[in-house]
């Protein structure tokens, strides 16, 4: 193995020569040489403001993220999978909670053992009827507030929530609240497809109608 190194040592003096020779050399300048100029990040976003400031543009991107802003604020985004119904249901949902582990208290005494069974309702009932409609629609509209005016007769309050439309210009019209199921979270608990439908409470159930325009 030592003989076969012999013959690389001349080659690697000459290598580490000629890298001596070069580091310690000057080869003069090839082609021309310019500074490194980067310009600052910040100077560079100030100056394209600027730019679109002069231009007008600006303006009118403020502008249409200030529309944007505000028909979002005002019409939120109608809940997705949704519709009108086409033929009456009745269907019930039931709230009730069922434990999957023990409930203890500080001092791990049992309180709720797993497998107890609980609904909300026996606790705190549905104090209003809840309707769901898309005010969009001039005749589902029509509708709530026929059933509104209904079951205000009776004593019995009606919460009205949107699935579509814009819920402020409702509230200017009927002078009275009115609610939106933001990203469909009543809806989807619910089970709720189509619409119009009213929930209200039997026992300790939810009963859903959903309703068909006359």
């Amino acid at each position: 193995m030592p003989s076969r190194l012999v013959p690389l040592l001349p080659a690697a003096a000459l290598t580490l020569a000629v890298c001596a020779a070069v580091q310690a050399g000057d080869l003069g300048t090839i082609g021309p040489a310019y500074p490194v100029a980067e310009p600052h990040l910040l100077d560079f976003i100030r100056a394209r403001l600027q730019e679109k400031e002069r231009s007008g543009e600006l303006q009118k991107l403020e502008k249409d993220a200030q529309t944007r802003g505000a028909a979002s604020v005002t019409t939120p985004a109608p809940v997705a999978g949704v519709t009108l119904a086409q033929t009456a249901r009745t269907y019930y949902f039931d709230p009730t909670i069922v434990l999957d582990r023990n409930i203890l208290d500080d001092k791990g005494r049992l309180l709720f053992a797993a497998g107890t069974r609980k609904s909300p309702l026996e606790i705190v009932s549905l104090s209003k009827h809840l309707l769901f409609f898309d005010a969009r629609d001039r005749r589902q509209v029509a509708r709530a507030r026929d059933l509104i005016a209904y079951y205000r007769g009776r004593k019995i309050p009606v919460k009205p929530i949107l699935v579509g439309g814009s819920y402020l210009d409702l509230m200017k019209t009927w002078h009275a609240p009115v609610y939106y199921d933001q990203q469909g979270l009543l809806t989807r608990r619910l089970g709720i497809a189509h619409v119009p439908a009213l929930v209200t409470q039997e026992g300790l159930r939810l009963r859903i109608d959903e309703l068909v325009l006359p």
